[in-house]
């Protein structure tokens, strides 16, 4: 088998087994569906580990698979780049989803749509995977749009909740809000350079870097400016960025799985990586990297702040990946590329472990979610609560753990650069050092530290259970009445007595993705930002080469964490799980007077800085209003009243006066033939 069968065979097996289960999945039965899905999901990491290997001997590939459409020079195809940047990602996505596989086989286990879920999860790993690996602009838009489509369908997954249905449309429509701009920055460069692959529209880059276009008025823009920034807008969206950022954490709303697999380590991560992959493009743009290094700056900062006031444990994590998902895309504006990747390779392993982790907590606690009512976990769920520990020392970037190395290089690289907006984004990561440690120990000591705050009589709260089973005679077919939260199936029932640790399908995992939380970081640093790993896939000016410059005070990764320990970030960080450890274990009350006398500013961030009020009152509200206008004014009294009741009323006036000529006597008749004779004749006469 040559190696463009093995690329291909690396996106086909997962799409073979999503197809199969989603088709036959209630005859073939959950084990079989399930280890279908699996195998094929392990096969497709083995796959890509192979393939990584071979690329890193040198053997990269780009190339066409089939040629779907030619009209004159332009030709759209199906094709693969292979080379480091895709095969990191390769790997990244098809070990966190084998993890994810793995671990739904415990946490769905009684939920009706079982099999549909692993379909869905299958589905969204091909098309990760098509995403990454494409070689043009067309393939990327299919891969772009088949994740929004498959994170929509998982989103929604409990489509019996109104509240899954309204995060699910939220997440489309802000996503398509975002893909109009990536749309028109595909347009710009089909229309200007006269091509969509990658590598002959990387070429012509430079020969157009000082083209202007005009889009109003008689100012002129670069070309490449507004294609970067429309191409970014798209990336905002799938990457959460301010303000395209409002519809994550709405989509904890599906099961934590996918949580894990597209809103931590793979589908939020597919802007940063369409950005490292313009970097021929986005170099020749400094103001564009200026708007990119602003935006994330932005993220990272003020959605830290959000995550400090959450009570569910998933939302906790959700907007701790807002914000590191800030972190890479500062690191992107300021041309760290490498460091970007690096973080989003890093992230992906420990925050898919918290929101695992997560999710074991929420089975223990028969899915209950709020954090003020747990406590004390640790005795019952030793290996959850020791992978949670390792995932919350990586997010709050306490050395030697991976989170340490990724994020204060992102720290170094905005120090050491030049684009415009680096210092506010300095001031952004920092700062973000010391809330990240605080929110995520936080969230740490109320789960598993402290007294036990639940009830172990099983008195439950959450519908999460009423909802799988509300679904299951949609999914099984069966006519029975819908069940409430009085009336769950046996299988969500709510059961009594103690929390215990979770299964061996969902632990095994957890202590999986432990692993690479503490030792990819100083694996891996020197040959991702200091080395040739990246080689000719990543492209930066030498005037943004703020990598390069850092290379220079490269001395090994032990020599990086002497330095970490004494620079200010390792202390923010410190600062904040002290700080977290005062208010949560020794001092719990003083959470709940902090609370009270922050007043406008806890009010501020309870309603997530209005967002979603602005877009429920401006762009919801308007879209309504504008409809209310359209159906009163242009249906009701123009179409309506005017042309349609107008045109009736015009011809019921004209019968009226038709009605009076059409008498029925012969001599009427006659004397108007003689009147309408000598009106001609005088018409004829006078002329």
């Amino acid at each position: 088998m040559t190696m463009q069968q093995l690329y291909l065979l690396v996106p086909a097996v997962p799409l073979a087994g999503a197809v199969i289960v989603g088709l036959f999945g209630p005859r073939l039965g959950r084990a079989v569906s399930h280890w279908l899905c699996i195998l094929a999901v392990a096969a497709a990491f083995a796959l890509s580990a192979y393939i990584w290997r071979d690329v890193s001997l040198g053997h990269a590939f780009n190339g066409d698979v089939y040629t779907w459409l030619q009209s004159g020079s332009l030709k759209l195809s199906i094709g693969f780049l292979i080379d480091p940047l895709t095969t990191t990602m390769m790997l990244v996505i098809t070990f966190v989803s084998l993890m994810v596989h793995i671990y739904t086989v415990g946490y769905m286990a009684d939920d009706p749509g079982y099999t549909r879920f692993f379909s869905y999860i299958s589905l969204f790993t091909f098309s990760m995977l098509m995403l990454v690996m494409s070689n043009n602009f067309l393939q990327l838009f299919f891969g772009w749009e088949a994740v929004g489509l498959v994170s929509y369908l998982l989103i929604g997954f409990w489509y019996t909740r109104s509240t899954a249905i309204y995060a699910n449309l939220k997440a489309f429509i802000a996503n398509r809000v975002g893909d109009f701009g990536f749309v028109l920055g595909i347009g710009l460069v089909l229309a200007f350079f006269g091509t969509l692959d990658y590598t002959e529209v990387f070429a012509k880059a430079g020969g157009l870097a000082a083209t202007t276009i005009n889009l109003w008025g008689d100012t002129q823009w670069s070309l490449l400016t507004v294609v970067c920034i429309c191409l970014f807008v798209g990336a905002m969206a799938k990457s959460a960025q301010v303000p395209l950022h409002v519809w994550l954490p709405d989509s904890m709303e599906g099961p934590t799985p996918i949580s894990a697999l597209i809103h931590a380590a793979t589908m939020v991560t597919a802007g940063i990586f369409m950005v490292a992959r313009m970097s021929p493009l986005f170099e020749l743009s400094e103001t564009a990297l200026s708007f990119v290094t602003v935006i994330g700056a932005t993220t990272a900062l003020f959605m830290a702040f959000l995550g400090i006031i959450q009570n569910d444990i998933k939302r906790v994590v959700a907007y701790s990946t807002l914000s590191q998902l800030g972190y890479m895309t500062v690191a992107l504006g300021v041309s760290a590329y490498s460091a970007a990747i690096f973080h989003l390779m890093t992230h992906a392993f420990f925050k898919a472990l918290l929101f695992l982790a997560a999710g074991s907590v929420i089975i223990a606690m028969h899915h209950e979610q709020d954090l003020r009512k747990m406590g004390g976990l640790r005795k019952y769920m030793p290996i959850t609560y020791w992978t949670a520990v390792i995932g919350s020392l990586a997010l709050a970037g306490v050395p030697p753990f991976s989170g340490f190395f990724s994020k204060d290089a992102i720290i170094e690289a905005a120090h050491f650069s030049k684009i415009p907006g680096h210092g506010y984004a300095y001031f952004a990561v920092v700062a973000g050092v010391f809330i990240t440690a605080f929110y995520s120990f936080r969230m740490l000591f109320l789960a598993f530290h402290g007294n036990e705050r639940f009830d172990q009589s099983g008195q439950g709260h959450d519908d999460h259970a009423a909802a799988a089973g509300a679904q299951a005679d949609a999914d099984t077919g069966l006519h029975a009445a819908s069940h409430d939260a009085g009336d769950e199936p046996d299988a969500h029932r709510h059961r009594g007595g103690p929390p215990k640790e979770s299964p061996w399908v969902v632990t095994v995992p957890l202590i999986l993705l432990a692993i690479p939380s503490v030792y990819a970081g100083w694996a891996y640093i020197e040959p991702m930002l200091f080395g040739p790993y990246f080689g000719d896939s990543i492209v930066v000016r030498e005037e943004h080469a703020v990598l390069m410059e850092m290379r220079g005070e490269w001395h090994g990764a032990l020599a990086f964490i002497e330095h970490g320990v004494l620079s200010l970030p390792f202390w923010l960080a410190i600062a904040g799980i002290a700080a977290a450890w005062y208010c949560y274990l020794v001092n719990p009350a003083l959470p709940e007077r902090l609370k009270k006398a922050a007043g406008p500013i806890y009010t501020l961030l309870d309603n997530k800085y209005y967002f979603d009020r602005f877009n429920d009152w401006f762009f919801a509200g308007g879209a309504r209003r504008m409809g209310d206008f359209l159906s009163n004014t242009g249906d009701r009294s123009i179409i309506d009243g005017f042309f349609v009741n107008g045109s009736a009323r015009v011809v019921g006036w004209a019968s009226m006066l038709m009605r009076h000529i059409q008498s029925g006597y012969v001599y009427h008749y006659a004397f108007t033939m003689i009147i309408g004779l000598f009106a001609l004749l005088s018409w004829w006469t006078l002329r």
